[in-house]
């Protein structure tokens, strides 16, 4: 394998998306001088940070083999993902790869286009329609998504911070490998939704609706969920660490995780199923009440 060859592809492939060493450095949360190292043969990304690459700059993985059309033009034909790719931005907006800071897309409809490996600062998006949406490999900090629709969104590997989702609808949505940190989701409906894999810390969770809502793999840190009501829901595999629930009825909700310990019960109900799911696994049952029929 040819580092030289490699690096003069990135350097093609880079420029083909209209992006400076800069932005992609910012992409892959990497320094631009790492990028140009990579562009001069110096240094090669590891495979990791390759598949990364290859998603930020939108050609296949196998495009940095040196068996694939070369950087130096052997073939000008777009690959065949690129041209699906065309086709698909004629059909709806491709919003992927940008740095979107104080935009303000507040009440537009429609908003389910892929802002795929975007960075998006300060941005508004209250009380828009944006059911479907895809984030993959996004930072989004400081937006404010109140009062949307954002049904059946996927959150993967996304880093989520001081954003906005009050009363915001995130039915049957998936946060996958994501990070999520001090976001307000006061009021937001949390039914059928998923965290896998994921890292919550400093969220306001108050009067959340929790309905078939999963946490699996997932981590825990200074969280409240107060006044909300927690039925059919499950925490398989969770790390807790200063969870509080409080004011908060728990209805069918399984617990299966290695200690109980770290929760903490400020007047909560809780029925049968639940109370000994909690029991069994050594919680505080000092601020539950059982629930009788």
């Amino acid at each position: 394998m040819d580092i030289k060859i490699i690096g003069s592809k990135i350097a093609k492939a880079r420029k083909q998306v209209d992006m400076s060493q800069a932005q992609l450095a910012q992409l892959l949360f990497i320094s631009p001088q790492a990028v140009g190292k990579w562009e001069r043969g110096e240094s090669i990304p590891d495979i990791i940070t390759m598949n990364r690459l290859a998603q930020v700059l939108r050609v296949d993985l196998n495009y940095f083999s040196e068996g694939f059309p070369s950087a130096a033009g052997e073939s000008d034909q777009p690959l065949a993902a690129d041209v699906a790719t065309e086709h698909e931005t004629k059909r709806a907006w491709d919003m992927s790869l940008g740095n979107w800071v104080d935009a303000d897309f507040s009440g537009l409809k429609n908003l389910h286009e892929k802002f795929s490996a975007s960075n998006m600062q300060r941005c508004r998006f209250i009380g828009s329609e944006m059911a479907g949406l895809l984030l993959k490999g996004n930072h989004v900090s400081s937006c404010d998504f109140s009062g949307s629709d954002m049904n059946n969104s996927h959150f993967q590997k996304s880093h989520l911070d001081t954003n906005l989702f009050k009363e915001c609808s995130l039915r049957e949505a998936e946060f996958s490998g994501s990070h999520i940190k001090s976001c307000n989701f006061s009021g937001a409906d949390f039914t059928g939704a998923n965290f896998h894999a994921a890292s919550c810390a400093k969220n306001t969770m108050t009067n959340a609706i929790l309905n078939r809502t999963s946490f699996v793999s997932t981590s825990l840190a200074d969280m409240v969920f107060d006044g909300n009501t927690l039925e059919d829901c499950y925490f398989d595999n969770c790390s807790f660490s200063r969870v509080t629930f409080q004011d908060a009825r728990l209805l069918n909700t399984f617990f299966k995780c290695r200690t109980l310990k770290p929760l903490r019960f400020v007047n909560c109900e809780a029925d049968r199923m639940t109370y000994e799911f909690l029991k069994n696994g050594k919680a505080d049952m000092s601020g539950i009440t059982l629930i009788t029929l």
